[in-house]
């Protein structure tokens, strides 16, 4: 499969990725357990994307100088729409791990723990993924046809089951946990595990690790079928979901307080799978510009975020009343 990447392309990213994991570790509190204000949040949100937005740039800038005017559109385009598309899938993530610290009472100052080794987790499953998924594609054009009407269905079903509410006290993965591991009914600060009476004991927290870990696993099989309906470059598919996924836990704080306001950004989400799966099953069809694709996917989380906003203001109106 053709791309823009070239070896140093290649680790210079990493290098960079790895750079950028350290400073979070390490010089920016991440080892310190401590509640993330808002304002932290939105600061290093901000920083992440404007960090993709720099990142988009330089690419632009580099491709216009070897490789033309034309490529360097196209590919900035195709990173553009991958990491808006990514962005936007990651809130489902964010919405999930709300409801799995909400469940089991996981105070906001012990979070950031789990999220750091969720996001460490997506980072490589997502990198596996992505290059398996290039494979594929590069041997098995017809796969295409399934990874687009896997997001079809997928996106059929958010739309149907948007009202459903999980139930995890029934969920057989947590019934399963909690029937083979020792597990102790407190929290023992940020520790996984802890010694009672000469036994190991995994901790609430580890639990929530699993499950994170795991629902990682699950939207990585929804997003990487779908940025590779905009675009087959290995580089700018894994660069854009990387970049996606490095601001998700700063995204995760900044949205802890305000997710109940964005009520009908699901059903936002729910439509942008449907286009994309559609977009990907009529390729052989008809190619969707990529500038449309941009709109399109903007367009729908914009109007479901506005639309939110007026909708959780009527009703607090009505309720006042």
């Amino acid at each position: 499969m053709e791309t823009i990447g070239t070896p140093w392309m290649w680790l210079g990213f990493f290098a960079f990725v790895i750079i950028m994991l350290l400073v979070d570790l390490f010089l920016l509190g991440g080892r310190k357990a401590h509640k993330v204000s808002i304002k932290e949040a939105a600061l290093w949100s901000i920083v992440w994307v404007s960090i993709a937005l720099l990142f988009n740039a330089a690419l632009w800038w580099y491709l216009e100088q070897t490789s033309g005017r034309e490529v360097a559109d196209t590919k900035a385009l195709e990173f553009l729409t991958g990491y808006l598309v990514e962005k936007s899938l990651a809130i489902d993530n964010v919405f999930v791990w709300l409801m799995l610290f909400s469940y089991f009472a996981i105070p906001i100052e012990y979070q950031r723990r789990v999220l750091l080794y969720g996001v460490l987790g997506a980072l490589v499953m997502r990198t596996v993924m992505i290059l398996l998924g290039a494979w594929l594609l590069a041997h098995f054009h017809w796969i295409l046809y399934v990874f687009g009407a896997f997001l079809l269905f997928t996106g059929i079903k958010m739309l149907w089951f948007s009202e459903h509410q999980s139930d995890l006290e029934q969920n057989p993965l947590v019934r399963w946990l909690r029937g083979h591991m020792r597990v102790t009914t407190i929290l023992h600060q940020e520790r996984f595990f802890v010694m009672q009476d000469g036994l190991r004991y995994a901790t609430p927290l580890f639990l929530v690790l699993i499950l994170v870990e795991i629902t990682d696993l699950i939207f990585a099989v929804d997003s990487i079928p779908a940025i590779f309906a905009i675009t087959g470059d290995p580089f700018i598919v894994l660069t854009s979901n990387i970049f996606a996924i490095l601001g998700l836990r700063a995204m995760y704080f900044l949205l802890a307080d305000f997710a109940n306001r964005f009520v009908l950004l699901k059903y936002g989400l729910a439509l942008v799978l449907v286009f994309i799966g559609s977009k990907m099953l009529l390729l052989d069809v008809y190619k969707i510009p990529i500038e449309w694709s941009l709109l399109v996917v903007a367009g729908i989380i914009g109007l479901s975020v506005v639309l939110s906003m007026f909708y959780t203001r009527q009703q607090r109106t009505i309720d006042i009343k």
